[in-house]
């Protein structure tokens, strides 16, 4: 299982704007010859930046229209390329603070993100920024590629500044320094003549042989139950995606929350049963006893968490206000309820706060397991996804009746319903009502 997860490395970009980004990737993507004829030629002829030479190596990732226009990077682009030791998926981000959501978007698949810094310009806001946000979202591999070195000669005490200065931002993570030109190559895919006093591999080099710890190969098992399955009256199912884990023929699981345990005694698939089965592989479990186990409900190995609050590093997405007090939808795992949230974030901000759910979650802690740290907030009355948390902390629950008045009703409006469709409606409706 090993070799099956080191076959694949997903990467991000992260940096502030016109700290070379795209053109990086482009110019890997060239070097590597992962480039086809016709995406050649087409940047051939739409280059209009000559101070970058005959190819404008920014435009192989940005694609859009008003990317090319104003020379910056406004959505996500993803590229996929291989070489003979590994495959990769490039997540190509934005750099402007008001695309934040797009850069958190980008960065919350990655097992390295690739952290650019203008030699010229140093650690910038956004730099931290940046840094930040992959830390939060659990990437624990960095390259730090101090970019642009040839407008500086190539100075070793800039690239030493540099590095020494984020050493301290990614205290506890693995930072690979690498000072290189994007624009000319160097230390991109092999190592440059003109930095003689680097003697780290090439951004190529590390790409192809750094390891990751996946949390879905090496964590417990943890399945949240999509689908009860039950064509006849002699076989019940649980279907739904392995997020983390292995999961054996035999082996004694728990369901959560009703925290009774049983034994698989099938794995099913549309290929036939299997003898075991890992993440991300979706499967359906039969057990050997009758559990009363239906959607949104988690079946796990060991310990995991349950409650109604817990603190979360919250991304905030939408330009309406995350407003303290008001009702969102929260969806986590397979499951969705309705949720308050402790503190005022606009948009684009990063902030710790507080989340009360009307029901209880099965979750685990964000930095030990991405599949159930996770969850969106949904604006009821647009159906927007709203912001992005990561599960930090599970907290107490409060006593009932803590948060009386509008809140309330509409929490038991949730509850009440038979479904999670009713229950957004239900809300949808009821806000409607409240706001006219």
């Amino acid at each position: 299982m090993s070799a099956r997860e080191s076959t694949l490395l997903r990467i991000c970009t992260a940096g502030s704007v016109d700290d070379g980004k795209s053109t990086l990737i482009g110019r890997l993507l060239y070097d590597s010859q992962s480039v086809y004829e016709d995406q050649l030629l087409s940047v051939e002829k739409a280059s209009k930046n000559r101070t970058a030479g005959p190819i404008d190596f920014s435009l192989f990732t940005d694609g859009l229209r008003a990317e090319r226009e104003q020379g910056i990077t406004i959505d996500v682009a993803y590229r996929y390329f291989a070489t003979k030791r590994r495959k990769f998926i490039l997540a190509d981000t934005p750099g402007h603070e008001q695309y934040t959501r797009n850069m958190a978007t980008g960065a919350s698949t990655a097992d390295v993100a690739i952290l650019l810094v203008d030699a010229r310009h140093g650690i910038l806001d956004q730099s931290r920024r940046h840094a930040r946000i992959a830390t939060l979202l659990g990437i624990r591999n960095f390259v730090l590629a101090v970019n642009k070195m040839d407008l500086v000669d190539f100075d070793r005490q800039v690239f030493e500044n540099i590095t020494s200065e984020f050493a301290k931002i990614l205290a506890g993570s693995n930072v690979h320094p690498i000072p290189l030109s994007a624009l000319h190559g160097d230390n991109v895919i092999t190592r440059s003549d003109r930095t003689p006093w680097f003697e780290g591999q090439s951004l190529l080099e590390f790409l192809e042989t750094v390891q990751v710890d996946s949390q879905a190969a090496i964590g417990p098992f943890r399945m949240p139950v999509q689908l009860v399955i039950r064509p006849d009256q002699d076989f019940r199912g649980y279907a739904g995606q392995i997020l983390s884990g292995t999961v054996r023929v035999g082996d004694s699981i728990t369901a959560w929350p009703s925290v009774r345990s049983s034994r698989v005694e099938r794995i099913v698939t549309f290929d036939g049963d299997l003898d075991v089965a890992f993440a991300p592989m979706s499967v359906t479990l039969t057990l050997a006893d009758e559990l009363d186990i239906s959607r949104g409900d988690v079946l796990v190995d060991g310990h995991i968490n349950m409650g109604r609050r817990f603190e979360a590093d919250m991304v905030w997405m939408d330009e309406r206000p995350l407003e303290p007090g008001r009702l969102y939808v929260l969806k986590h795992s397979s499951g969705t309820t309705t949720a308050q949230v402790s503190t005022r974030l606009l948009l684009n901000d990063i902030g710790r706060v507080t989340v009360e759910t009307s029901r209880a979650l099965i979750f685990d802690r964000y930095t030990e397991q991405r599949g159930t740290g996770a969850f969106v907030l949904i604006e009821p009355t647009t159906n927007f996804t709203a912001g992005a948390g990561m599960i930090a902390n599970p907290l107490k629950d409060q006593t009932a009746g803590s948060h009386p008045g509008v809140a309330e009703r509409l929490t038991h409006l949730a509850r009440a319903a038979h479904s999670e469709g009713e229950a957004i409606e239900a809300v949808r409706r009821a806000l409607e009502e409240l706001l006219t």
